[in-house]
């Protein structure tokens, strides 16, 4: 069921319906973006609270698989992740914590990080900081399928991961990754 227009009475006495415009109508204007307007960028440089710093490269995944930058003093953002300053996802950077002649990965000091220190992400004149909520180690197997380090929904997060654990050449790496969780400190700018 509709309801009927309503009606409105005019100075002059006579009627219109609310679908009819009384008067001309007003332009549209146009409009800026306001100062709150969100930033978010994909990151050039991740800072750990040591202040080291590494360049960040787009990461994809290939057969399932993330693959970092091979360079392991670089890191690497997931392609398919939250930029730094989404409202919601994650932002997920990887890198090595050592290669395979034995010299450490800058993810080396992730090993270092603790509950309450912070992370800064860096692109251009963007930045933005994060305190660090969570370790956690998980087994490599439960990655991609229990640790939620990928998860898209929910409120923005920063994840950081590199391997850590026993190194089993029989089943090709490390048996765990190390993940650092952070929480976004105000806005992206």
């Amino acid at each position: 069921m509709v309801d009927p227009p309503t009606v409105a009475e005019s100075s002059s006495g006579s009627t219109a319906t609310a679908s009819e415009p009384v008067g001309p109508v007003p332009s549209a204007r146009v409009g800026r973006p306001g100062r709150t307007e969100r930033a978010h960028f994909i990151p050039e440089t991740v800072v750990l609270p040591a202040g080291a710093q590494a360049p960040v490269q787009p990461a994809v995944t290939v057969d399932g698989q993330l693959k970092v930058p091979e360079n392991v003093r670089h890191v690497g953002w997931w392609d398919g992740s939250a930029y730094a300053g989404d409202p919601f996802g994650r932002t997920v950077i990887a890198g090595h914590v050592d290669s395979a002649n034995g010299s450490d990965g800058f993810f080396v000091r992730l090993k270092r990080v603790k509950p309450g220190d912070v992370v800064t992400l860096r692109a251009g004149e963007n930045r933005l900081s994060y305190k660090v909520t969570a370790v956690q180690v998980v087994a490599r197997q439960a990655l991609a399928t229990d640790s939620q380090a990928f998860d898209q929904s929910g409120a923005h997060r920063l994840v950081l991961i590199t391997c850590t654990g026993d190194y089993r050449r029989d089943r090709g790496g490390y048996e765990s990754n190390l993940i650092v969780i952070g929480k976004p400190l105000g806005l992206a700018r």
